[in-house]
C-alpha cells in the first residue's frame, strides 16, 4: 500500500509538471503572439525567458479569487490539502457565501420533464449575417473585438474584428454547461460527486477562480451548473466534466465534436473546459455569439445563465451552502440599457483582456446578443457592452414600432 510519504511525493511531483505545462504556454504567448501579429522579434539563443511568466487568471478573478493563491500556498505549507482531510473550507473568496443561508435567489429550478436537458437540435452554424447597414463599434467602445446581433432577424448590428481568432477566457464556460446539460437529465441533477484532489490541483496551478467547495465534498450536479456559470467556478466546471465524461480530457473531446457539430470546428477550438489560455484554444467573437445562441435556447442551460444568486445545497463542510452570484448581471441591472440583460458569462486572463457574452431583451420582445472581448477592466467590459446596448435597442415607442435596432 502506498505510504503518505509516497503520496505526497507523487503528487508534488504531478504539480511540478503541470507548473511546468503552464509555464510553457506562458513562454509561447509571449514570444509567438506577437510574431503572429507581424512583429519582427529576433530572438537570440543568449535571451533570457525567465521574465516571461505571467499570471493566469480566470473569469471574475479580480473581484472574486485575489487571495486564492495565497489561501492554496497556505494549505500547502501546513500539509492539509490531502485525501485524509476532507474538511478543508472551499476558497474563501467568495464575499457572500456565509450570509443568507435559507434564499435560493433568483435560480429556477429543475426541469423535471426534460430529457435530457433540454437539449436542442443545431443545424447551421451560419445563422447570423452583416448587411449594408452593419455598423463598426464606436471609438468610445474599448473592446477589441466584438459582435452585437439582432437574435430575431439574425442581423449583425455592429461588430469590431468579430471573425479574428482570440482566447474566449471563461466565456469557453457557455459550451461546458451546453455540452454537459445535452448529455444529462433532470434524474442526474440531483446526483453528487466528489472535488477530487486532482480538480483542486488543476485549480490551484493554473490560478482559477473557484466556487468554493472543499475537497472531497460531495456537490449535487445541479451546484456544478450554477458553479460553472455564476462565480466561472474552475472546480465546478471541472467536477462536472468529470462526471459526464469520466475525465476532462474525455469531455474536452466531447466538447470540440459539438463545435464540429456546430459548424464551428474551423474557428474554434478547445483544450479545456475552463478558459485557461492555451495557444491551441481559440475562437472568434462571432463564434462566441453562436455559443451563446445555442446555450440560451437551452432551457435549463438559460435558466443557469440568467440566475442573478443561487444557494449550493448544504453540505457537512458547508452547513448553509454558498451563496454565489453572477457579478455581471449584478452590475449591469441597475444600467439603461434601453431593455433588461437576461443571461450573461464573463471571461477573463491576461491574454484575452475582460470578455462577456449576454443576451438582451428589448421593450417589445426582441432579443439581441452581445459578444464583447478585449477590454481593458471588468468595469469597462460592462460600459462596452451598456453602450451597444443603448445605440441599438429601440428607446422610444416609435422607435420600438419601427423595429428599433433591427
Amino acid at each position: 500500500m502506498e505510504t503518505e510519504e509516497e503520496r505526497q511525493a507523487r503528487r508534488r511531483a504531478r504539480l511540478e509538471q503541470m507548473k511546468k505545462e503552464k509555464r510553457r504556454r506562458e513562454l509561447l504567448y509571449k514570444w509567438g503572439i506577437p510574431v503572429a501579429a507581424g512583429l519582427a522579434i529576433m530572438i537570440g539563443v543568449g535571451m533570457g525567458i525567465g521574465a516571461a511568466a505571467m499570471s493566469h487568471r480566470d473569469s471574475g478573478q479580480e473581484e472574486e479569487s485575489g487571495e486564492s493563491q495565497n489561501l492554496a500556498e497556505s494549505r500547502e505549507k501546513d500539509g492539509v490539502m490531502n485525501q485524509e482531510n476532507p474538511g478543508i473550507p472551499g476558497n474563501a473568496d467568495q464575499t457572500e457565501s456565509s450570509s443568507q443561508p435559507d434564499t435560493q435567489g433568483e435560480a429556477m429550478g429543475p426541469f423535471p420533464t426534460l430529457a435530457p436537458l433540454g437539449g436542442v437540435i443545431w443545424e447551421e452554424s451560419a445563422v447570423f449575417r452583416t448587411t449594408e447597414n452593419t455598423k463598426d463599434f464606436t471609438e468610445t467602445n474599448l473592446s477589441k473585438y466584438g459582435v452585437f446581433i439582432n437574435a430575431q432577424t439574425g442581423e449583425i448590428l455592429a461588430q469590431r474584428e468579430a471573425y479574428t481568432r482570440m482566447n474566449p477566457a471563461s466565456m469557453t464556460k457557455m459550451l461546458t454547461v451546453l455540452v454537459a446539460a445535452e448529455h444529462l437529465t433532470a434524474e442526474d441533477l440531483d446526483k453528487t460527486a466528489p472535488i477530487t484532489i486532482a480538480i483542486t490541483d488543476y485549480s490551484f496551478v493554473n490560478g482559477c477562480s473557484n466556487t468554493g467547495h472543499a475537497l472531497n465534498e460531495n456537490v449535487t450536479v445541479r451546484d456544478m451548473f450554477y458553479g460553472t456559470i455564476l462565480p466561472s467556478g474552475a472546480d465546478s466546471a471541472l467536477a462536472l466534466a468529470i462526471y459526464v465524461a469520466g475525465s476532462h480530457e474525455a469531455f474536452v473531446d466531447m466538447m470540440n465534436e459539438k463545435l464540429d457539430e456546430m459548424g464551428l470546428g474551423e474557428t474554434t477550438h478547445v483544450t479545456n473546459c475552463v478558459g485557461i489560455y492555451d495557444e491551441a484554444h481559440y475562437s472568434t467573437a462571432y463564434d462566441m455569439a453562436v455559443i451563446l445562441k445555442a446555450a440560451v435556447d437551452n432551457p435549463f442551460c438559460r435558466d443557469v445563465m440568467a440566475a442573478h444568486t443561487y444557494n449550493t445545497s448544504l453540505t457537512p463542510e458547508h452547513p448553509e451552502g454558498l451563496l454565489i452570484s453572477n457579478w455581471f448581471l449584478r452590475r449591469i441591472e441597475d444600467k439603461d440599457t434601453h431593455g433588461e440583460v437576461l443571461c450573461a458569462k464573463t471571461g477573463y486572463v491576461d491574454q484575452s483582456g475582460s470578455c462577456a457574452a449576454s443576451l438582451g431583451l428589448d421593450r417589445y420582445g426582441r432579443e439581441y446578443l452581445c459578444v464583447t472581448a478585449g477590454s481593458v477592466s471588468t468595469w469597462t467590459c460592462i460600459s462596452d457592452q451598456v453602450e451597444l446596448y443603448q445605440t441599438f435597442l429601440p428607446e422610444t415607442e416609435e422607435a420600438g414600432e419601427q423595429g428599433g435596432g433591427a
